[in-house]
């Protein structure tokens, strides 16, 4: 089976770290304006910030914003970090040291290793939404209406942030005490900031990020901020066995489409999936720590997987994929597999399911599983590209072109106070300096990060998208019941309570306890703001912002909840065009009555009235969903 060639080339194009590398790094340094004040920082740099210039095409009114750089606070204040914030009301940002103190504040960060939280604050939940024809509007769901909201660019030289060429990060513990010292300024400037509640969020790679700040908080006597909470969307805060691999078969349970809803073809993923170890018994209370699973290379060939090495740690995400591929020997793949045709590939399944892994992939089932999709499953054998971020859709949109016009334009430029020296891009290399990330995965160090958060009532929140193959909801749910957090490890009961968005529509999972809540959209993929906005800023609103109680732990009258045990199948449709949906496609009925009966018996959960044992991708019930709107139906 050959991988898509759409991917490989988006792969590449997002993030080539190592393909053009030079050996000097480029050097860069904030802009400076007129009317920069003098001196260190203080509330008179609040006009020097404040953005003033009209934007271009922005046709609307925008609250008050302040833009621009401010030092990490190393010895050269070229090392800079970037900040886009807007004010909820007028005033809030500029209120002084005393007031206000108990109105929360946040910020956002996008991840790669690399990547510019612009995207999120154009893509996701800023204020000011784009659209695949360039065109600006207001989103009406923007994060900024809850609270003062901050869009950050950083490690340093990422997006409009700013480095010296010796300047770039070495680990993830200087992004912690560079964003520490990015804070102490901000601080200076907006004095308020000091002593309000913040929320940290963000997604993706900030599963590195944010623990590793949060890190570096706590290992401060006296921190410049006061954190309320961390919120990590769909974050790799596992080590990539766990946050990729480990979840294929409960991704083909979530999108039988993959495999045709074929019954053969899952029961061979099935067994890959326990030879592999991937099948972990995670229980609810989890009553032993779940154990680490290596990566096990196939037999036939070595795939030249860097993160394998490194306990599959920091290379940009879609590098990590591109680079699997780059190096392979993709003419073999077409030729052993391509050609034998999905018939004879099932056959040949039968020879191999003598309790052996498959000798061409290993353990790399996530590899196996698109490949497969991308030579036998409509429409993915047609269209020949899988959107990792989201199954349900079939298309690239052109984000990184739009965005980029946008923020290159002289214009916005000035408006934003951002420098010249550099060219803004969406992903970012070299960010540690043109190696990959040394750091050990946050999970590593993630039950006392747990039991500092615990004693300082500091809350952590996760959160993942239903259709997202990147980094599967499994992964999150494994970190989870893995890490000890209140006095107990994981979640006594297993998510199970529904939520719905303010029009009423299912939005998906909710569960908290002890300090800890997690969500899981159904939906949507690894971008939940920008698919399913109205969920995203309800879960905002009530459950980072808010203490809405629903999917506390507490005993309910009539027994069990609805979800207990069981795991969200996707919409039956899968969404079809060039840079828009344009058409839709659904199996035939029959297909899936035959598959919902086939995979109700194959995965049936076992419970006792003390624990529910859950064995990971292949004991949970799953459910049919004929309509995309709505609630899904036993």
């Amino acid at each position: 089976m050959h991988p898509s060639g759409a991917l490989l080339s988006l792969a590449l194009a997002l993030l080539p770290l190592g393909a053009c590398q030079s050996t000097a790094l480029p050097s860069s340094w904030p802009q400076d304006y007129p009317g920069k004040p003098s001196g260190d920082f203080s509330p008179s740099w609040q006009n020097y910030f404040r953005v003033t210039d009209p934007l271009p095409n922005v046709t609307f009114p925008l609250g008050q914003n302040y833009a621009g750089n401010l030092p990490v606070n190393r010895a050269s204040p070229n090392n800079t970090l970037f900040f886009w914030g807007f004010e909820k009301t007028a005033g809030s940002l500029t209120a002084t040291a005393s007031r206000r103190s108990e109105e929360p504040w946040a910020i956002w960060l996008n991840g790669g290793p690399g990547s510019s939280s612009m995207y999120g604050f154009f893509f996701e939940n800023g204020p000011i939404a784009m659209s695949s024809d360039y065109k600006l509007s207001k989103n009406q769901y923007s994060w900024d209406k809850l609270v003062d909201y901050f869009w950050i660019d950083q490690p340093v030289g990422v997006g409009h942030a700013t480095a010296t060429a010796d300047g770039y990060v070495h680990d993830e513990d200087q992004i912690g005490r560079d964003f520490m010292g990015f804070l102490s300024n901000l601080v200076k400037v907006f004095p308020s900031l000091k002593t309000r509640p913040l929320h940290l969020t963000g997604e993706s790679y900030a599963g590195m990020y944010i623990p590793y700040i949060l890190k570096a908080y706590f290992e401060m006597s006296n921190p410049p901020v006061k954190i309320e909470n961390i919120v990590i969307g769909d974050g790799t805060v596992a080590y990539g066995v766990v946050w990729n691999l480990l979840p294929t078969l409960s991704v083909i349970e979530t999108f039988p489409q993959l495999i045709g809803y074929d019954p053969e073809v899952y029961k061979y993923f099935k067994q890959q999936s326990h030879l592999c170890g991937y099948d972990l018994n995670m229980t609810y209370p989890q009553t032993a720590p779940l154990p680490d699973v290596p990566l096990q290379q196939p037999r036939d060939r070595k795939i030249p997987w860097q993160l394998a090495q490194q306990n599959q740690k920091g290379l940009h995400l879609y590098h990590t994929l591109a680079k699997r591929y780059e190096e392979s020997d993709i003419k073999t793949l077409k030729r052993r597999d391509r050609e034998l045709g999905r018939d004879l590939w099932k056959r040949d399944l039968s020879l191999r399911t003598n309790g052996t892994l498959d000798p061409w992939y290993g353990c790399f089932l996530w590899d196996m599983v698109m490949d497969y999709a991308l030579n036998y499953t409509y429409p993915w054998n047609e269209v020949q590209n899988i959107d990792v971020y989201d199954l349900s859709d079939h298309f690239l949109n052109g984000s990184s072109t739009y965005s980029t016009k946008a923020l290159l334009d002289p214009a916005v430029r000035k408006a934003l106070h951002a420098p010249t020296s550099k060219d803004w891009a969406l992903s970012t290399p070299n960010v540690f300096g043109g190696a990959m990330d040394p750091s050990p995965e946050p999970a590593s160090f993630l039950d006392a990060l747990a039991a500092n958060a615990s004693a300082k009532n500091v809350g952590v929140i996760m959160y993942s998208g239903n259709n997202d193959f990147l980094i599967p909801h499994l992964g999150t749910e494994v970190v989870i019941q893995n890490t000890t957090f209140g006095g107990a490890r994981g979640f006594s009961k297993k998510p199970s309570t529904p939520w719905y968005d303010d029009s009423g529509k299912f939005a998906g999972i909710i569960h908290q306890e002890r300090g800890w809540k997690y969500a899981l959209f159904y939906g949507t993929g690894h971008l939940v703001p920008a698919v399913t906005p109205k969920a995203a800023y309800k879960f905002v609103r009530d459950f980072v912002l808010g203490s809405n109680p629903l999917g506390s732990v507490v005993t309910l009258p009539g027994g069990t909840p609805k979800y207990a045990g069981q795991n969200l199948q996707a919409a039956d449709e899968l969404y079809l065009g060039a840079g828009k949906t344009e058409s839709s496609w659904v199996a035939p009925a029959a297909t899936r009555s035959a598959w919902k009966s086939f995979i109700a018996t194959e995965t049936a959960t076992t419970t006792s009235s003390k624990t529910t044992s859950t064995k990971t991708s292949i004991t949970k019930k799953h459910f049919h969903r004929a309509q995309r709107t709505g609630e899904p139906e036993p």
